[in-house]
């Protein structure tokens, strides 16, 4: 195997990550009430779009890495990473290069149904997308051993699959408030370091492979 599809999964890992983060901090500082319209949505859409790209990367890295005997595994992971991936793409890009710029225009009557709130379509899109990645998060758990390692890469994609009900629940409760999207904050922790693990998993891995080779 060429190691070169290591050092990608471990960058592609460390840009979700760092991605992620910034996703946040952003959405932190939204419900603080320390950041307003139109900065909050384009930062908490456009970190949440940078997250896709390097995610699916560091989940296709991981399929061609992964032993024949396992790739049904990894095949399923990365085809619901896709899947997350459509999704909230295509809501995010409608947001930021419809839906924001038409409000500031004062136009926003005209495509009010691309609007993202609680229960509407593109929420739905939002809601199908990470409830994916928690499904790519579970088919990914046979890949790693319960040893070394690898036990803290299975922890994390654990941790994100277990909480994909919560955010299941927090996305299609009837009576949507702030307090009901705070059950969603392990996700906050879980998502993000499942992305850095698995990084930190190829870096390792690279290593060990390289000192391998070189003798």
């Amino acid at each position: 195997m060429n190691t070169n599809v290591y050092k990608i999964g471990f960058r592609a890992g460390i840009i979700a990550f760092a991605a992620n983060a910034l996703f946040i901090i952003a959405q932190s500082l939204q419900l603080l009430r320390l950041l307003s319209y139109p900065y909050d949505e384009i930062l908490i859409y456009g970190f949440s779009l940078c997250i896709v790209l390097p995610f699916i990367i560091e989940i296709l890295a991981l399929h061609y890495v992964t032993e024949n005997d396992n790739k049904f595994w990894s095949h399923a992971a990365l085809i619901f990473t896709v899947m997350y991936a459509v999704f909230v793409s295509a809501n995010y890009v409608v947001q930021l290069a419809t839906v924001i710029p038409m409000n500031l225009k004062g136009e926003i009557d005209k495509v009010a149904v691309l609007v993202q709130y609680p229960h509407s379509m593109f929420w739905d899109f939002d809601a199908v997308g990470y409830i994916c990645m928690g499904l790519a998060s579970a088919f990914v758990l046979p890949l790693f051993k319960r040893q070394g390692f690898d036990k803290w890469v299975r922890i994390a994609f654990l941790a994100n699959a277990l909480v994909t009900p919560l955010i299941a629940f927090v996305y299609f409760y009837p009576d949507f408030s702030e307090t009901i999207l705070l059950l969603a904050i392990p996700w906050t922790i879980t998502a993000p370091l499942m992305m850095l693990f698995l990084a930190l998993w190829f870096k390792k891995t690279e290593a060990f492979k390289g000192s391998i080779y070189s003798k």
